[in-house]
């Protein structure tokens, strides 16, 4: 694959990005079969054991658009398994703001983060791995014969380039077709917990800035622009 940074081990692959950052030309995939210590949105620690695919993907853009290139990176990911693994598409959503589901449980999850007019995309995609039973989470391997490792990788990539390119000249409005399609919210019933507090409601979508739109008590409607989501129903 032109582009590859390949490492026996490091503790994040996006860390390595940033860390190299002016070195590696629009498109570059930073990728390693032993990370120990990833991270995910908020701090949290990402969990990435053997059999996870973990890689980061540097792309010029503004890291304002952060929070539509998660969702864009996301539909990469669908795309790119259901090319791959036909009998798995009709099972594959996405749950705002950066997670990728199979058959409603956690498959993938995406970290943008941003230097100056670039952004380092973060992915981990359970794709052969034996998790941790107290993890909501699911592996490729249960549900299908997973491609090989780069071969996966460079189909995301290809998906996530063309999907950076149209955010960049269009904003995620193409997009939100395909996204409303896959929205694993879209009229459940939801919890969001934000920097100002707690909102509770119904899933009613993403708008065209990334926001997820929440119909709250008395009708009217909330758009977040971050926090963590429960859903049910």
């Amino acid at each position: 694959m032109n582009g590859l940074v390949e490492l026996a081990t490091c503790p994040s692959t996006s860390s390595w990005a940033l860390a190299h950052l002016a070195e590696l030309p629009h498109g570059s995939v930073v990728f390693t079969r032993r990370q120990t210590a990833g991270r995910g949105r908020e701090g949290r620690t990402w969990i990435a054991p053997a059999g996870t695919l973990t890689a980061s993907v540097v792309v010029d853009a503004l890291p304002t658009l952060g929070p539509a290139i998660a969702l864009a990176a996301g539909l990469a990911i669908v795309h790119a398994l259901s090319d791959a693994c036909p009998s798995v598409a009709g099972r594959l959503t996405l749950k705002w703001p950066n997670d990728v589901l199979l058959a409603g449980r956690k498959l993938a999850g995406i970290l943008c983060e941003g230097g100056s007019q670039r952004l380092v995309i973060g992915i981990g995609l359970n794709r052969c791995a034996d998790l941790p039973s107290e993890l909501d989470a699911s592996s490729l391997h249960l549900h299908a014969e997973p491609p090989a490792e780069l071969v996966l990788l460079e189909a995301i990539r290809t998906y996530l380039l063309e999907a950076v390119g149209l955010c960049q000249a269009r904003g995620l409005a193409p997009l939100l077709p395909q996204l409303r399609e896959r929205d694993a919210l879209l009229g459940r019933s939801v919890s969001v917990e934000t920097r100002s507090g707690r909102i509770d409601g119904q899933g009613a979508g993403i708008d065209e800035l990334g926001r997820l739109l929440v119909v709250v008590p008395g009708g009217g409607i909330a758009a977040v622009d971050g926090g963590h989501v429960t859903a049910w129903g």
